[in-house]
This record gives structure tokens, C-alpha cells and sequence, in this order.
């Protein structure tokens, strides 16, 4: 397994771009999957993966993945850096899938985080630190994004929180919680 690394946070802090800081760390070859798609009827969405785009390095490979993430990690070489930006939009991208099929989803990503042997930074929005949504479609999309990135945080060698334009190592400054039984 490659090096794994989680950088996760609220709107706006910066957890894109001290990713993409690691990224460059990396010394590798950077592939960037983007989970996100361009959206003829929403000017602002586009607008945001705009920014995404302007901020990449001219030699990093973009592979837009809104799915098939763990068959995209599956086929990475080991001499590269995958940044994957970010979970919730994958995560938003498979709500439908019912809970069982989701299961099975969130099992594969994380066998196949397991055994790929090119290093990985993840992008996670945390969404569980305000009002409890008030329809199910909110509840279910915090829920599923919470418990993943608490089952990939103990893949990894070091998780990050950006929030309010700084970076802590939770890594570091933390302990894990035990994995969930």
C-alpha cells in the first residue's frame, strides 16, 4: 500500500488547496480525479470547479470520475499520486444506491485503498457539524460521508483538518477512535 492521506473540513478552508500542497510535495507524478462534472444548468457549480482547475499544475493529469472511483484507484501505477477531490461529491453522486449496495460500494473503495501500492490524498468535506438535516436525503448523505471518512481515516498515515485557513495534523495532535464494529 502506498502512503494514504486524508485532508478533511468545512467549506471554503482551504482543504483542496493543502492538498494539492501535498500533492506537489510528493515528488511524484500527479493524477488529480475529479469527482465532480460539469453542469450546463448550474453557472455557479461550474464556476467552482473553475477555480479547482486554474489552481492544477500544467503537468498533472485530470481524470473526471464521478462513479467508478475504486476501479480508478485500482489501475494507478505505484511512482504516482493520486488526489481525489473530494468524497462528498462522490458520495452525492451514489445516493441512490440503496443502503446495502452502498455497503458493498464503501467495502470495495476501502479494499482497494488498501492494496495500491500509488500514494493517495483524499478530500472530505465534513458536513456532520451543525442542525441535523431535516429531510432524509440530508441526513443519509451526512451520514454515509461521516462514517466513510472515519473507516478511511484508519488507512491512513496521516489525516488533516483544515479549517479557518489552518492546517492541523490530527495524526498528531489526536488519538483514533477504534474502527467501527
Amino acid at each position: 500500500m502506498g502512503k494514504v492521506i486524508l485532508v478533511t473540513g468545512p467549506a471554503r478552508s482551504g482543504k483542496s488547496e493543502w492538498a494539492e500542497i501535498l500533492a506537489m510535495q510528493s515528488g511524484k507524478a500527479v493524477v488529480y480525479i475529479a469527482t465532480a462534472t460539469q453542469n450546463s444548468a448550474d453557472a455557479e457549480w461550474n464556476q467552482r470547479i473553475a477555480q479547482h482547475q486554474k489552481r492544477r499544475l500544467e503537468d498533472w493529469v485530470t481524470l473526471e470520475v464521478p462513479i467508478e472511483l475504486s476501479a480508478t484507484l485500482a489501475d494507478a501505477q505505484p511512482n504516482i499520486c493520486l488526489l481525489v477531490d473530494s468524497l462528498g461529491t462522490w458520495v452525492a453522486n451514489l445516493l441512490s444506491q440503496e443502503d446495502a449496495i452502498w455497503e458493498n460500494t464503501v467495502a470495495e473503495l476501502l479494499e482497494t485503498v488498501d492494496l495500491v501500492a500509488a500514494d493517495m490524498i483524499f478530500v472530505a468535506e465534513e458536513t456532520g457539524w451543525g442542525v441535523v438535516p431535516a429531510y432524509p436525503v440530508g441526513r443519509n448523505f451526512r451520514d454515509r460521508l461521516g462514517s466513510l471518512i472515519r473507516q478511511l481515516a484508519h488507512l491512513c498515515e496521516a489525516v488533516y483538518l483544515v479549517t479557518g485557513g489552518h492546517v492541523l495534523n490530527l495524526s498528531v495532535l489526536g488519538s483514533p477512535l477504534p474502527p467501527k464494529s
